[in-house]
């Protein structure tokens, strides 16, 4: 099984092909193909790479399929006895990318 280890917009995904994941909006119209360059590991059938911080050498190719939004995540302060409480809601904007080769030069 060949796996890779990602830093995308300061969070760390585990990224294996054919298979999509949801990142932060990346601003690119639907269908466009990515590179996504900072990759921190790389396990290649139990040959493992570690990056000084990132791999050079492989890249990895998506493919843009959608964006949309996230759950609804509910963040409500109240200060006790003093009769202050807000309520606010947010949804997160995504963009699914599909996994489609991990490339090693």
């Amino acid at each position: 099984m060949k796996y890779a280890i990602v830093e995308i917009s300061g969070r760390q995904f585990w990224i294996e092909t054919g298979k999509y994941y949801d990142f932060n909006k990346i601003p690119t119209e639907l269908g466009k193909q990515i590179t996504l360059n900072r990759v921190l590991l790389l396990n290649d059938e139990g040959n493992v790479l570690i990056g000084k911080p990132y791999l050079e050498t492989v890249k990895i190719k998506g493919k843009i399929l959608e964006h949309l939004r996230g759950n609804k995540t509910i963040v409500y302060k109240m200060r006790p006895k003093k009769k202050t409480r807000k309520k606010q809601g947010h949804r997160q904007e995504l963009t699914r990318v599909f996994i489609e080769d991990i490339i090693i030069n």
